[in-house]
């Protein structure tokens, strides 16, 4: 078994600075191959088989271009209701989505996807709910940038952090990998992880 001393071993299938920090931090060594796929919903798809779809389908997508590895992939949403609200097209969605987002609850998805040495995956989902907003808050964080090209325009992580009064279960998953969820995928799969290593 390669370990995670040998980053061609492991590789995340995702441009997401914030995955890779994430996995960063944890100590696993790996490399970043993006999939380039279409994103659309389908007619009528339910938030949690969307990212589970699309991180199936980015990990096998990169899965065919390094053999021999384990390729880990995920997608994210937010869901407003049964409406899922991707990134923002411009300021003006963005200021939309925060506005519809004020002052309710709505959930966040990811879905979390192995391929290539092994196939597993799952979709994790946590609450969040938001602070009742004033239209200078919304239009302040909305000219910091920050919330045009995250998953319903916003950024806990980072500046947008003021915008959430209480979460409901994963943090991280909010920020686009459940590291919990995500570890035990790896585990199962026999990533040597930074405290298995043998």
């Amino acid at each position: 078994m390669r370990t995670l001393e040998d980053p061609t071993s492991l590789v995340l299938a995702s441009a997401s600075p914030r995955r890779r920090d994430l996995l960063s931090q944890l100590g696993l060594a790996f490399r970043v191959a993006a999939a380039d796929l279409d994103e659309t919903p389908l007619a009528g798809e339910a938030a949690d088989a969307y990212v589970l779809r699309l991180a199936r389908a980015k990990a096998q997508a990169v899965a065919q271009r390094f053999p021999g590895t384990w390729v880990l992939a995920a997608d994210t949403t937010v869901a407003l209701g049964t409406e899922l609200l991707g990134k923002p097209s411009g300021p003006g969605e963005a200021r939309d989505m925060l506005t519809r987002l004020s002052g309710r609850a709505h959930a966040v998805y990811t879905g979390v996807a192995l391929a290539g040495r092994a196939e597993a995956s799952t979709v994790v989902r946590t609450g969040v709910t938001f602070r009742t907003l004033s239209a200078g808050e919304i239009d302040w964080y909305v000219s910091t940038g920050e919330p045009l090209d995250k998953a319903g325009s916003y950024a806990m992580q980072g500046k947008g952090g003021f915008l959430v009064a209480a979460v409901e279960g994963s943090p991280t998953n909010v920020i686009g990998l459940p590291l919990g969820e995500t570890l035990e995928l790896l585990a199962r799969a026999g990533v040597a992880l930074p405290w298995r290593v043998s």
